[in-house]
């Protein structure tokens, strides 16, 4: 199975807790092993495709999880955008993905808390934005990581200049914790294709329909 990047710092812990309880308390060793085990299963990575059928346009989720906002907001330049987040359990995969292609313009992390990343308290979660220029310039979107309770740590596979493929890993966030996507400009509610409450997978689930698709 492919893992995340840090997945085996992470399970290190408790497989070296195993070995000294071995010795120490045999029947607590198990229970760490078990704990590594969980971990390495956590940071799992596996290969998605968009499904077929699915419009060269359209916009794709970013993680996996439970929809848990859907709304609309001015960005800095006065233009309605629409973000869609989605929550990740500790059970879900924690890789994240393009939901369109382009260039990332900039990677910002914020600093900030550590409340409970799917209620209103989140905005001041600790952050890291990934702002992505659409091709030919004309456009962009970002995608940010939002840590939770249990989510301490954001991690950004990419840096200013790379080009991402719809679908494409960007990176992953280390337990628990919210992913939002603000979609270009020129979508709106109608063109969401979730609603709050369903699941969505990375890579997989159509997220918003390209109202300038020629699909």
């Amino acid at each position: 199975m492919q893992l995340a990047p840090g997945a085996w710092d992470y399970a290190a812990i408790p497989a070296a807790l195993a070995l000294v309880a071995l010795v120490v308390f045999p029947p607590a060793s198990l229970a760490a092993l078990a704990l590594a085990f969980a971990t390495l299963a956590f940071f799992r990575d596996p290969e998605r495709v968009p499904g077929e059928g699915v419009a060269r346009d359209a916009a794709l989720a970013a993680a996996d999880g439970t929809v848990s906002v859907i709304r609309t907001e001015e960005d800095d330049a006065g233009r309605e955008r629409v973000r869609v987040g989605v929550f990740m359990n500790v059970t879900d995969v924690h890789v994240n993905r393009a939901p369109l292609p382009g260039t990332v313009e900039s990677v910002e992390h914020v600093p900030g808390g550590h409340l409970p990343a799917f209620t209103k308290a989140a905005e001041r979660n600790e952050r890291l934005h990934v702002d992505v220029e659409e091709a030919g310039g004309e456009s962009e979107y970002r995608v940010t990581q939002i840590a939770g309770t249990v989510a301490r740590r954001c991690h950004a596979y990419v840096q200013p200049g790379d080009d991402l493929d719809r679908g494409e890993r960007f990176g992953h966030i280390a337990f628990s914790s919210r992913v939002d996507v603000v979609l270009p400009p020129r979508y709106s509610l109608a063109d969401v294709l979730v609603d709050e409450g369903d699941r969505s997978v990375a890579g997989r689930t159509l997220l918003a329909e390209d109202p300038e698709s020629t699909d």
